[in-house]
């Protein structure tokens, strides 16, 4: 059995001729059954965490930043100011984290970042658009 990793999924809606026709991002056409006339078109968007690796390397960077011990536990769900983090410090993290996936992060994203998962989360959608315009 085959496995591809997935880190987001759209699924529009649009109605052709009373039925309701599902698009997924690479992926095929997906029939999503008649439906009424008068409803209208909905659109549901899921996305999952930040690949793992992606997760990891913030993590790697974060304890470096912030000059933590080898033994120093730093999770996904870890908070930057519980590390003991200051703004300064999350602004050169945010400076790394930059450099180290080639992106830019914007002022008002960068203060939203308040945890590891998110910092990693937001990295994988800027590669994701840096890609998509590559």
């Amino acid at each position: 059995m085959a496995a591809v990793p997935v880190t987001c999924v759209r699924l529009t809606t649009s109605m052709h001729a009373n039925q309701m026709v599902g698009k997924t991002s690479t992926m095929k056409l997906v029939p999503m059954g008649a439906i009424r006339r008068g409803f209208g078109t909905s659109r549901i968007r899921m996305c999952c965490s930040a690949k793992p690796e992606t997760v990891d390397r913030v993590c790697e960077i974060v304890k470096t930043q912030l000059a933590l011990s080898s033994d120093s536990v730093v999770t996904p769900d870890s908070k930057f100011t519980t590390l003991g983090a200051d703004s300064l410090d999350t602004v050169e993290i945010v400076m790394t984290l930059e450099e180290e996936f080639g992106i830019s992060v914007e002022e008002e994203n960068s203060q939203n970042i308040t945890t590891v998962q998110e910092a990693a989360d937001l990295i994988e959608k800027l590669v994701e658009k840096k890609n998509a315009t590559a």
